[in-house]
């Protein structure tokens, strides 16, 4: 049975604040709060609530078969505990009905997969643990920051122990074939890849409301229908997008609700079922690696990672920051590590853009390209001051050094807990009971004692 995979993601820029050349060693703020609170304000009332209501409405009249799945970046979730608490509150609903499933991405929504391995590493983890906190459940599928993918990015997300992988089905990377398998990674064959069909999800997100378009008005049912007629032998078709299209892209006016909370109806009628991330990677078998050695995203026609490093102001941008992350690894300054998260999110070299399909692109407060990157390289050189003084006194090879040195440490104590566990379960193979006698050794004295304490009260009571 054909599947649909269904998938949003929930980001949110923070934005800068206008920082002067002046300003570098004595103002160590770099936000815009009131922008920060208006915007995402605005769409949690105008999208995340109204789309969120609308999915947990269609999970609620389709229990166990409308599943749909959610990745947000770690900066976006902050922006939310401040300003919109309540769309945390209603995902934890969600995710309350077992028919939702939560991915990982790099916390900060930056670039650190195409920079610095250790970052992009502790970037994702970070985000895992986040994940973990608030669903109760550790995520099993990984994307990247606008699903940034190659085959270096891949095999180190295979590295942390991560099934599948999301990316864009891209037509230059993969040629004659079909974006309705699931693909695994060249260098990590573990690491399953679900590929986005770009028309399928564009056709919801960016053209919906559009007049002009030749599919308009686009019918629940008459999109069913397209999907169910590719051929039978194909696996999945994976509807990726912004959660913000709802309602944002498309203006709630467009009755884009109400064509979303039709899908499971005709998706039923077609023959057609949903599943989540996880599942799709259990349920199917790769039908082969996808070769993928330069970056791929999924923005603009390219879809590549131009519109973040295309010029050279970017790159310079980019490589500045960058130049610090080995310190930042070390840091244990609390603001200093906050505000690499901030400064990491890929909106801030977006806004330096100067590709002409980016003409009309909202920079917020800035003018232009040139005005976003002097912002941003003034923050910058007070930022790198900080970190700096920080670790004053350590030269370059040293740190290098001393990062070794970590690195090793904590490899060595992985292989010495995988050896313990494996030891303990080789024991309990040989005493059945060990594993029981072990539990009870763990508690504590009080609960060990607690029967009899019970007992004691209630001959009092008699």
């Amino acid at each position: 049975m054909k599947t649909i995979c269904l998938y949003f993601e929930i980001h949110q820029i923070t934005h800068l604040k206008r920082y002067r050349f002046f300003d570098i060693g004595t103002d160590h703020y770099y936000y815009d709060d009131y922008a920060n609170e208006r915007s995402i304000s605005y769409i949690a009332e105008h999208s995340y609530m109204p789309a969120l209501s609308a999915l947990q409405e269609m999970i609620q009249q389709n229990p166990g078969y409308f599943k749909v799945a959610f990745s947000l970046s770690g900066v976006g979730m902050e922006q939310l505990e401040l300003h919109a608490p309540q769309v945390l509150t209603k995902l934890q609903e969600l995710n309350e009905t077992g028919q939702v499933e939560f991915l990982t991405e790099p916390y900060s929504h930056g670039l650190a997969g195409l920079a610095n391995h250790e970052s992009f590493k502790r970037d994702i983890e970070k985000m895992s643990d986040k994940i973990e906190s608030y669903f109760g459940k550790r995520p099993q599928v990984a994307r990247n920051s606008s699903l940034i993918y190659t085959d270096e990015i891949g095999c180190q997300v295979a590295s942390l122990g991560y099934k599948g992988m999301l990316t864009e089905g891209a037509k230059h990377v993969l040629g004659w074939k079909s974006p309705h398998y699931v693909y695994n990674c060249n260098m990590a064959p573990g690491l399953k890849l679900l590929l986005r069909d770009v028309n399928a999800s564009d056709d919801i997100s960016l053209r919906f409301s559009n007049t002009e378009w030749e599919k308009y008005p686009l019918f629940a049912d008459y999109y069913i229908n397209d999907l169910a007629k590719c051929p039978e032998a194909e696996q999945v078709v994976n509807i990726f997008m912004e959660l913000s299209a709802l309602g944002i892209a498309q203006p709630l006016s467009s009755n884009i609700l109400e064509f979303l909370k039709a899908l499971p109806v005709c998706a039923r009628s077609a023959g057609l079922e949903f599943a989540t991330p996880s599942e799709v990677c259990d349920r199917f078998q790769s039908v082969g690696a996808l070769d993928v050695p330069d970056s791929l995203s999924w923005v603009d026609e390219e879809r590549d990672c131009s519109v973040w490093l295309g010029n050279q102001m970017q790159r310079e941008a980019f490589n500045k920051l960058y130049s610090v992350a080995d310190r930042l690894i070390i840091a244990q300054d609390p603001a200093l590590l906050q505000d690499w998260d901030y400064l990491q999110a890929s909106n801030n070299f977006r806004f330096m853009t100067t590709k002409p399909s980016n003409a009309n692109i909202d920079r917020g407060i800035y003018d232009g390209p040139f005005d976003a990157f002097t912002n941003y390289m003034n923050i910058l050189g007070d930022f790198i001051s900080r970190v700096r003084a920080l670790y004053g006194g350590i030269e370059n090879d040293e740190l290098q050094q001393m990062l070794t040195t970590i690195t090793n440490q904590g490899k060595l104590l992985d292989m010495k807990d995988k050896e313990i566990q494996r030891l303990q379960s080789k024991l309990e193979k040989l005493d059945p009971d060990a594993k029981t006698r072990k539990t009870a050794a763990k508690k504590p004295a009080a609960a060990r004692k607690a029967p009899a304490k019970k007992t004691a009260a209630k001959k009092t009571a008699e």
